[in-house]
């Protein structure tokens, strides 16, 4: 990131001959900010211009985490000697690579004295200095325009700086997103914007000197304000300014090429028909299948070789709902997914393919309880308060197994979760959680449970706290069934006595609550279980009528026991 841009070495470009195969790049590192910074980065503080006259004192306080994206905000304000603060982090010391596909999500801020940039310097740079330890610049913007500018900085022939800079106008909003890389190997560096080459250098065989671009590197991430390049004329009216990141990812090449065709083939019309493009084994974000040549939500068939399956998403960057396509599929409309998948991963089956994302907004009101709209988080997201459930029903399991449950929730003061199937017939448990530190700091919670198949509705309680719920996601279906979910615990019917068949009324309940099954309930044990799974009544039934007036208020499972063991439950409120 130095700003002598207006010196420019000629710098001898050899193209290189086409590769033999097509680049299989697998995936070694990634940080996609969704629960958080990951420890493999360190934040650099102070100011004194970085060797670029910034103006800005950096600080560790200036980098968060809003709604699963990285946010680096600059603001105008006196701290160290500086009028300016922002963030600057790299991978020094914790990651490191030579060669590969280095890539990052971004909107960039565009503003006069603007200069977010992300870029990668050589890992001996602490014994050799700059400019001997070689930099690579991947995106650079400036100030207001539309231009993004890659370059390479090293040690010329004569041991002075050398620079070698491509550039490219950015299509659409430049505040926008988008993905900007670097294909990096022994021969050449080549940079990408949205997955479209702008520019190549050639260091096969250390020519001009490169042999320092042949080492490892570490990424940096940084918003700076003002310098040499951007100037030191500063719209002071653009302040609090963010520069986004979506992710950072980072790839290296696999030993064998993937088949040449593909292992599926995405359709733009139904029935096999309109442009088809073949897909190897990999994740397609929209950037990656936009270079490929399929356009967003413009994908209506797919054909899949035996051995593999494509996991479609309605959103970019493998987010929002998903659907598995585990063979040929002549028309998605009978699926609902006709021109919907802005992502794609394609990978060999397997046994446990069953996967479904819900958005926050798709609970269902349950009666008697309260559930809440959105609020204080934007789009995808919903709200519960201590004593509220969200509910979510009529969710199919189509096979028995081992289902990993997921979902991702943020809060200010933290507090405690418990969720369940079929109003506590299979507990999952009560998590606490601490504050997150904002409505959009959002963490993921899992849990793993054996559960037939069939039909379940799932619940999610707020025990203490406040929550923001952004989506709730199952996988697996497949495996042993765990020690911890005994066969019994999974079997909520039996012949005389069904979930259908146990009712109580009223429903909420005052002082006592009637219990009615069709093999009548005399002699059988029972248990209450309050919303964080504790049991708080157990007992045998003398009678239907089961007194619940030394309960506190809130909901509750009554869980019914047969004398083979098999049980039926079913969730009220005491009000």
């Amino acid at each position: 990131m130095k700003s002598l841009r207006p010196l420019l070495v000629v710098f001898a470009l050899i193209v290189s001959g086409a590769n033999l195969f097509a680049q299989s790049w697998n995936l070694v590192w990634a940080d996609e900010f969704t629960n958080g910074i990951s420890g493999d980065w360190v934040f650099e503080t102070g100011a004194g211009g970085w060797g670029n006259n910034e103006l800005e004192y950096y600080r560790r306080e200036n980098a968060s985490v809003q709604n699963g994206q990285l946010v680096l905000t600059a603001k105008r304000e006196s701290f160290g000697g500086a009028n300016y603060t922002s963030v600057r982090m790299k991978t020094q010391g914790k990651k490191s690579w030579k060669y590969g596909k280095i890539e990052a999500r971004i909107a960039v801020p565009s503003f006069q004295g603007a200069w977010p940039a992300f870029w990668m310097l050589g890992d001996n740079i602490g014994s050799v200095g700059w400019p001997a330890c070689g930099e690579i610049d991947i995106m650079e913007h400036i100030n207001t325009g539309n231009t993004e500018y890659g370059t390479i900085h090293w040690a010329g022939p004569s041991g002075s700086h050398a620079e070698y800079s491509g550039n490219t106008q950015t299509n659409g909003a430049i505040t926008g997103y988008h993905t900007y890389a670097v294909e990096w190997d022994a021969n050449a560096i080549k940079w990408f914007v949205d997955g479209v080459k702008f520019h190549e250098a050639n260091i096969a065989g250390n020519v001009n000197s490169t042999e320092e671009l042949h080492n490892n590197f570490f990424i940096l991430l940084n918003f700076a304000i003002g310098g040499n390049w951007p100037g030191f004329g500063i719209d002071n009216n653009a302040f609090p300014a963010n520069m986004y990141v979506d992710y950072v990812r980072v790839y290296q090449l696999g030993a064998t090429p993937p088949p040449s065709g593909g292992v599926i083939t995405t359709y733009k019309d139904c029935n096999y028909s309109g442009a088809a493009v073949s897909l190897p084994v990999g994740n397609y974000n929209l950037a990656a299948l936009q270079s490929r040549g399929i356009a967003n939500d413009d994908i209506s068939s797919i054909r899949v070789n035996a051995g593999y399956e494509a996991v479609l998403f309605w959103d970019d960057n493998f987010s929002g709902s998903s659907l598995v396509v585990g063979g040929d599929n002549a028309c998605l409309v009978n699926n609902g997914w006709n021109d919907q998948a802005s992502s794609i991963i394609v990978r060999t089956k397997t046994t446990s393919s069953f996967s479904r994302t819900i958005e926050a907004e798709s609970y269902s009101a349950m009666a008697g309880v309260q559930t809440e709209p959105c609020s204080e988080g934007g789009s995808n997201v919903g709200y519960i308060e201590t004593g509220d459930w969200m509910a979510y029903n009529s969710i199919n399991f189509p096979t028995s197994g081992n289902y990993k449950i997921e979902y991702r929730v943020a809060s200010m003061n933290g507090g405690k979760l418990s969720t369940d199937l079929n109003a506590g017939s299979i507990v999952l448990g009560a998590v606490n959680i601490p504050a997150t530190g904002g409505w959009q700091n959002w963490t993921t919670v899992s849990h793993t449970v054996y559960v037939n198949a069939g039909t379940y509705n799932l619940g999610v309680f707020a025990a203490s706290g406040g929550w923001n719920i952004n989506w709730l996601r199952i996988s697996g279906g497949s495996g042993a069934r765990t020690s911890a979910q005994p066969a019994s615990s999974s079997s909520i019917s039996t012949t005389d006595m069904t979930e259908e068949a146990l009712e109580l009324f009223p429903n909420p309940a005052d002082a006592e609550i009637n219990v009615a099954t069709n093999a009548g309930v005399n002699g059988l044990q029972y248990m209450v279980v309050n919303a964080i799974g504790e049991t708080v009544m157990s007992g045998t039934f003398s009678s239907e009528a089961l007194a619940v007036n030394a309960l506190n208020a809130g909901i509750y499972t009554l869980v019914v026991y047969k004398e083979d063991g098999s049980k039926v439950s079913k969730r009220f409120v005491k009000q």
